[in-house]
């Protein structure tokens, strides 16, 4: 018998694949034997366990290429930052599943992700707890989840957690602010202080007006009352 590799997968047919990716062999080459079934778990996923397999190479011709493949499996980049973002977003996902599991929220979870960004969105009719005052529950979720994600990926990658539409609604609100900042500086042409926002909402502020004409932004203040700042720029 040749070379053998474990690999796990949301169903047994998907950890089957990924093995025989890596080895670079077909399923006539190798012997599969199937470790864990898996199992798809309970409301948002919880308690889901991956399929896991282990799949050896049959034949000293067909372990020479597998480990020809290695070599161009390993030296692709790009591969191996796909399977590392897809691990992250399980661990993401999961994670995301357990905390919402334990506070009591009940609803529907959907994850997808782009290029190195997962998007995980939570809807229901009870999701307050998970959002909290201003949003401070939910930042200190999407915070915890992005340590998580990063912990199973070899690149960096960014987890952007919306829960009953919070998110998404808050930064409309933080734009339509940022546009009357905008307005009042230019009438009067002194500087305005914005109100009190979480570093999370203040980057909004700052990507959002970085291409206006006319002002530019800074941040003054400590924590938790930290403001953005929206300054005339200096005629040259």
């Amino acid at each position: 018998m040749g070379k053998s590799v474990n690999k796990t997968g949301a169903t047994v047919d998907e950890a089957i694949e990924a093995a025989l990716s890596e080895l670079g062999c077909t399923k006539e080459q190798v012997t599969i034997e199937v470790v864990e079934e898996g199992t798809e778990g309970g409301f948002l996923g919880l308690g889901r366990k991956d399929a896991e397999v282990k799949v050896t190479v049959n034949s000293d011709e067909a372990a020479a290429s597998a480990e020809a493949a290695d070599d161009t499996y390993y030296g692709d980049d790009e591969s191996f930052e796909g399977d590392a973002v897809s691990e992250a977003e399980d661990a993401a996902a999961n994670f995301v599943a357990e905390v919402l599991s334990g506070i009591g929220i009940h609803g529907n979870m959907d994850s997808y992700r782009e290029d190195d960004t997962i998007y995980i969105s939570v809807t229901g009719s009870d999701c307050g707890a998970a959002i909290g005052r201003h949003g401070e529950t939910l930042e200190a979720i999407s915070y915890m989840t992005n340590l998580i994600a990063n912990k199973h990926s070899e690149q960096r990658v960014h987890v952007y957690l919306d829960v009953g539409g919070y998110r998404k609604h808050r930064e409309q609100v933080i734009k339509g602010l940022a546009d009357k900042a905008v307005s009042r500086v230019r009438r009067s042409g002194r500087k305005v202080v914005m109100e009190a926002m979480s570093p999370a909402e203040r980057r909004i502020v700052h990507s959002y007006l970085q291409d206006v004409n006319g002002v530019t932004t800074h941040s003054e203040g400590v924590e938790p009352n930290r403001c953005v700042v929206v300054t005339p720029e200096e005629k040259k």
